[in-house]
């Protein structure tokens, strides 16, 4: 932890099935219902992804934003990534290649919420849009 709040990484299973997805949720549930929680699931080990893990995976993200939290996505294997790609998931988590990074990110300022504004064209102050 580089400050702040702690991060949680949790290793998603091989299986994101019906059986092992509820399991998973009743481990990772007490982090997701924390203040604020900073939650990084840890996909590395994921070979098999059916719409109960696309679930599983959306209800984490539910639990944790209801409490202004985040959950971002770790070593997504390419079958993964198809899946999520194609049901349009993808587009809801932030991913990243290594939990070390989903961690990292936590700290970070999301600078990418502000690039039309580093835009050319773009006034660079109110002082310039004024005149």
């Amino acid at each position: 932890m580089i400050g702040g709040r702690p991060v949680v990484v949790k290793q998603l299973p091989r299986r994101l099935s019906v059986e092992e997805g509820h399991e998973f949720l009743i481990d990772v549930e007490p982090y997701l219902k924390a203040e604020r929680p900073r939650v990084v699931l840890d996909c590395s080990e994921v070979r098999q992804l059916d719409s109960a893990g696309i679930q599983l995976l959306l209800r984490c993200l539910e639990e944790a934003m209801k409490r202004n939290g985040d959950v971002k996505l770790a070593g997504v294997g390419p079958a993964a990534a198809a899946i999520l790609q194609l049901t349009n998931v993808d587009s809801l988590f932030e991913s990243f290649d290594t939990c070390a990074e989903a961690s990292e990110s936590f700290y970070q300022f999301p600078a990418h919420l502000y690039e039309p504004a580093l835009q050319p064209g773009y006034p660079a102050s109110a002082s310039e849009s004024a005149a």
